[in-house]
């Protein structure tokens, strides 16, 4: 596209298709017109601009962020998109570019780590989307560059402005320093609000004031409110000098500078008390907007009496708010509704107040913030509120009060982030408040073991599963002993155990445990309570991961239909109980059925959630393996590819689930046979799985036992052999000689044996396997009968061929009738004397 050209009158201008976040534009703007071109200048196609303050002006106040608004207003004709993105806190960028997702519809659901990345691949050209190429972002107070970064969309069509103090951001996009106003935009400032300003008395306050543009704009402001006169106001700001004299004072300004506040603020404690008050909380808060929703759900909450009374009389709230925008001491975004302080004014602000005055109103503050609470983390439709309370939390330190419900806010924002997406700070979130509750409180008390049981699913979600299980213990001797063991605090700290033990493998001791936690919750909570559907599903994934799927499945259908009862059919544990329920299914061979049901799953849950949600992801990593299994070989890799990007974007690359989903692709790839691709990600999955879960892992073992049947294929049976043989030991070892993934193993094992034209031996490894098939699945599962496919080629080799054809014909006959007579396994068996391979793929933890 071609550049913008010169700047348009206000008046000629026109919204963009997609424009949100843009502050409300300064009517008093003043000068800056040389910066402005600038700016245009260096923000072309494809480039990244950045604003920054000049080096003896780091604390700000020199205008940035208002050039930057300036420059969007006068350009927003030249642009499609327009989009301001808080910049200062990773969790206000993601739900900013999130929110972005969904207005440029680009098909995401609301979490932001399923739409940042998207969004991101969109601006930066993606085939898939397609999107206007004019657009420009802004990210504001971009403070830390590493942070940023990621989420810049480099590379693409498009322009990027950045807003910081950090002089940093020089190295990484075209810098552009911002400096104090020349004196003759000081002085169009001043006399643009105060018309009778003389230009000797402009430049004596611009002077006194160091040409600070907010300094200067306060003081417009001040005089347009009172009408002092220039030499009054001067005598004021020098009679008040000794009083700064004892109180810090930023270096990088003359002290002037904060005294012209504190006139401010003096003048507006005589005049309306309430409105001081409301800029000390505000003090106090994060300097990002703050919702005067705030103010307005607390009425009840009791802080000091001036600002009590503001609280429960909405007059005269509004008469503070118009009068703290009158002072231009706060900016006042009515379309919003919220309410802004420079971090000049804040840190004037807290200057200010004596000690005792800065704790009353910061424990106000924190009960302002818990009145505001949703108490709905996992709701999709409160995230944009959590989204506002969470700077506010952290800057104010709220993780510290000992108030109920301020605690109950700290916990539901442990919860938000981890639905948000964000499983690293969710993390450090969870722990920095589990250290404080464990300090203040103790190990014992119940709002430490709360936040204890979160942090061990936190740990364990993002990798730290022997850090978690250490944990989990701890909470639940602990739980037993002080809440007893019938409270729902210490089913769920067992129901994490449970977990714990899946993840190290230990399948049989999980599965004992799981029953006994589920009926527990039966007992004593009754089977529609929340932890006991909880307990259920826990007892389903153990069930499936010791091979007991009739009695998963039964089990499942049950929690599904009071799961749905409960939090409705969309909602993320109804669809994970759905896919346990279609995993039961294809374990037990209706892998039809279980098809049908993965579709529906991905296809809902990309709907509600969005393509890139870990359980869209998850749920798209098992509908490759179903589709492989159908005999979609195709659309498995497709699948597959598609899970391995979008968990490896959300979990990293050593993450279980990722591991998972890269065999799935190796399988995929080799019934595609691209066999070389299938041995290179197989061989990395088998690696991951020996580093994160050790080697005798059944999971490891099964991603053994794939590669096996790769090293045959590519010509390597002994090999391949030594492999199986030491998958089937290790399975039998950990799971049993019975179980369905050993047996699975013994298939394969027989075929490396015969491969070896050692015939005798794989004769009869295929009868024991067999017989144990149908005892365990079923005479007529596809596991059984393609085991009989294979025992009738044994037979025929050892000289029993009437018999082996015999047995040969029936078993294709049976995998007809489940998988269809198109199926290419079908076709394979029936056309040559092609072996039945098992594929054993990793059920979730």
């Amino acid at each position: 596209m071609t550049d913008p050209g010169p700047a348009r009158p206000a008046s000629l201008t026109a919204a963009p298709v997609v424009w949100g976040g843009v502050p409300p534009r300064n009517l008093n703007f003043t000068g800056r017109e040389q910066l402005l071109d600038r700016l245009h200048e260096s923000l072309v196609p494809g480039t990244t601009a950045a604003i920054v303050p000049h080096a003896l002006h780091g604390m700000g106040g020199v205008g940035k962020s208002q050039l930057a608004i300036e420059y969007v207003y006068r350009h927003q004709a030249d642009f499609e998109v327009i989009w301001w993105v808080p910049a200062e806190h990773d969790v206000q960028i993601r739900n900013s570019l999130a929110e972005l997702a969904q207005r440029m519809n680009v098909g995401v659901g609301v979490e932001p780590n399923v739409a940042v990345q998207i969004v991101l691949d969109a601006l930066r050209g993606g085939a898939r989307w397609r999107i206007p190429s004019n657009w420009l972002l802004v990210f504001d107070n971009a403070e830390s560059v590493l942070e940023v970064m990621p989420y810049l969309p480099t590379g693409g069509p498009g322009r990027i402005l950045v807003t910081s103090r950090n002089l940093e951001w020089r190295n990484q996009a075209h810098g552009l320093e911002v400096d104090v106003f020349m004196r003759e935009e000081s002085r169009q400032l001043l006399q643009r609000r105060g018309p009778e300003l003389t230009d000797k008395d402009a430049d004596q306050l611009a002077a006194a004031l160091g040409d600070l543009p907010l300094a200067i704009e306060q003081a417009a402001a001040w005089r347009a409110v009172t009408g002092m006169p220039a030499g009054e106001y001067l005598q004021l700001l020098e009679e008040k000098q000794d009083e700064l004299l004892n109180v810090s004072q930023p270096t990088d300004y003359p002290s002037s500078v904060g005294m012209a506040w504190n006139l401010s603020l003096e003048r507006l404690a005589d005049r309306n008390p309430t409105a001081l008050r409301i800029l000390q909380v505000a003090a106090v808060l994060a300097p990002e907007p703050i919702s005067l929703s705030l103010f307005t759900i607390g009425r009840s909450v009791s802080i000091s009496p001036d600002l009590d009374r503001g609280l429960r009389d909405r007059l005269r709230l509004n008469e503070a708010i118009r009068d703290i925008n009158r002072y231009s001491l706060a900016r006042v975004d009515h379309r919003t509704n919220s309410i802004q302080i420079h971090r000049l004014v804040r840190s004037a602000l807290q200057r200010q107040m004596t000690e005792d005055e800065y704790r009353t109103l910061r424990h106000g503050a924190h009960l302002l913030l818990a009145a505001s609470d949703p108490n709905m983390p996992g709701e999709s439709d409160q995230r944009v509120r959590y989204a506002e309370l969470f700077p506010h939390v952290t800057a104010s330190n709220a993780i510290e009060c000992d108030d109920p419900a301020v605690r109950d806010l700290i916990h539901n924002i442990a919860v938000y982030l981890f639905w948000l997406g964000d499983h690293r700070a969710a993390l450090e979130f969870s722990h920095r408040v589990y250290d404080i509750r464990r300090a203040e409180l103790g190990e014992d008390d119940p709002e430490t073991l709360r936040i204890g049981r979160w942090l061990g699913l936190m740990l364990r979600l993002n990798g730290h599963h022997q850090r978690a299980a250490a944990l989990d213990d701890t909470v639940v001797e602990i739980s037993r002993r002080v809440l007893g063991v019938d409270h729902e605090g210490t089913i769920e700290a067992l129901n994490s155990v449970a977990g714990d033990l899946r993840m190290r493998g230990e399948f049989t001791s999980a599965l004992e445990l799981s029953r006994s936690v589920h009926a527990t919750a039966m007992r004593a909570l009754g089977p529609d309570e929340p932890v006991t559907l909880d307990s259920a599903h826990s007892l389903g994934v153990s069930l499936r991961l010791a091979g007991e799927f009739a009695e998963a499945l039964e089990l499942d259908t049950a929690t599904l239909r009071q799961m749905i009862e409960t939090y409705g059919a969309d909602h993320a544990k109804s669809l994970i109980t759905q896919i346990g329920m279609a995993l039961d299914s294809w374990e037990l061979g209706d892998c039809l059925r279980a098809g049908g049901s993965f579709e529906d799953v991905v296809a809902r849950s990309a709907s509600v959630h969005g393509e890139r949600h870990p359980l869209t992801s998850q749920a798209t990593r098992l509908l490759a393996e179903m589709r492989r299994r159908i005999g979609d070989r195709a659309g498995a890799v497709e699948a597959a590819e598609q899970a391995v990007d979008s968990l490896s974007w959300s979990y990293g690359e050593s993450h279980p689930e990722v591991i998972a989903a890269k065999l799935c692709l190796s399988i995929a790839q080799r019934h595609a046979s691209n066999l070389d691709a299938a041995q290179r990600v197989g061989d990395e999955a088998v690696a991951r799985y020996r580093d994160q879960l050790g080697d005798t892992h059944p999971h490891s073992l099964t991603a053994m036992v794939n590669q096996a049947v790769l090293l045959r294929l590519n010509g390597d049976p002994a090999a391949a052999r030594d492999v199986s043989e030491a998958g089937v030991a290790g399975l039998r070892d950990r799971v049993g000689a019975e179980h369905p993934s050993t047996l699975a193993a013994a298939i394969n094992l027989a075929n490396d044996l015969f491969a070896l034209r050692d015939f005798e031996t794989a004769l009869t490894l295929d009868t024991v396997t067999r017989e144990a098939c149908a005892r365990v699945l079923g005479a007529d599962h596809p596991t059984t009968s393609g085991c009989a496919a294979n025992l009738a080629l044994d037979l025929i080799a050892t000289g029993s061929v009437d018999e082996g054809q015999r047995l040969r014909a029936e078993a294709v006959a049976a995998l007809t009738g489940k998988l269809g007579p198109q199926h290419p396994a079908v076709l394979e068996l029936s056309m040559t004397d092609q072996r039945f391979d098992c594929d054993v793929d990793p059920l979730p933890l």
